[in-house]
């Protein structure tokens, strides 16, 4: 079983291995036009890991968006350093939620499972207008996790998510990696925060250190701006990024342990919900 000895994105594992993987052999279906780039750009978001994903890309390790999505969007502007952030559209509340997961051998384990049992009774705990409930069926759901595909597992994706649309409902799907437990050795609680975290972008919540990536993960100081979909300043919450104790659960990367909601964390929750 693999242990984690440094910094996980919350979407894919920071690993010369997996990068070197990625850049050979690229079948010519995988190539992404320089007009993606180029669009993506535009609106202020970063190119860099950006890869091919689903009937779209992989942007900002966790946020998936189709051709359609970059159409409709217009250039964002640059936003200041302040801690908390959500998209211009938000979830209409009050509702209950409903959450389907499924099992088997194209589901979820068992040690999964019981990370998004965690994951909806932290949300449930803060007594929000926004309730989370598991379904039975997908047809029922309001948000349906579906297993990645062999190869981004294999090539290091966690997970993603997209945000609320525009008439209120919480983005659909969170694609979620099958080995979190069994080749990443992650625990009940850091799987719960990596599925909290793709819960909180479906409600209309961005990365806590969206002005600077590098508090997280490492690397050059990144302002992404708000990439034409909204990176609002939550009223309550203080100027820099969130770093108590383990650090907000919106961090744009984590070590894979757990991070339960901070108390700059819960004034975002209960202003927004």
């Amino acid at each position: 079983m693999r242990r984690l000895s440094s910094i996980l994105m919350l979407t894919v594992l920071v690993s010369s291995l997996f990068f070197a993987c990625e850049n050979e052999n690229v079948a010519p279906g995988d190539q992404i036009p320089e007009e993606v780039y180029s669009r993506l750009t535009q609106l202020g978001f970063s190119t860099d890991g950006l890869t091919r994903f689903e009937d779209g890309y992989l942007v900002e390790n966790d946020i998936y968006l189709t051709d359609s999505d970059l159409q409709r969007m217009s250039p964002g502007k640059d936003i200041p350093a302040v801690e908390q952030y959500s998209t211009d559209n938000l979830v209409n509340g009050p509702r209950v939620i409903g959450v389907y997961m499924p099992t088997g051998r194209k589901g979820f384990s068992s040690g999964e499972q019981a990370g998004l049992d965690e994951a909806i009774s932290r949300y449930n705990a803060q007594n929000l207008t926004l309730t989370f409930q598991r379904v039975s069926s997908s047809g029922s759901a309001d948000i349906v996790f579906k297993r990645l595909n062999r190869r981004d597992e294999q090539r290091g994706v966690l997970g993603s998510a997209g945000f609320p649309t525009g008439s209120g409902d919480p983005y659909g799907t969170i694609n979620l990696s099958g080995i979190l437990e069994s080749t990443y050795g992650l625990g009940t609680a850091g799987i719960a925060t990596i599925i909290a975290h793709e819960m909180g972008h479906c409600i209309g919540f961005r990365h806590t250190d969206y002005f600077d990536r590098s508090i997280s993960c490492g690397g050059s100081p990144y302002n992404e701006g708000d990439g034409g979909v909204g990176a609002n300043h939550i009223p309550g919450t203080p100027t820099g990024a969130d770093t108590s104790g383990n650090g907000s659960w919106m961090l744009s990367c984590t070590d894979g342990s757990s991070r339960p909601f901070t108390n700059h964390d819960k004034t975002a929750l209960d202003y927004l919900y």
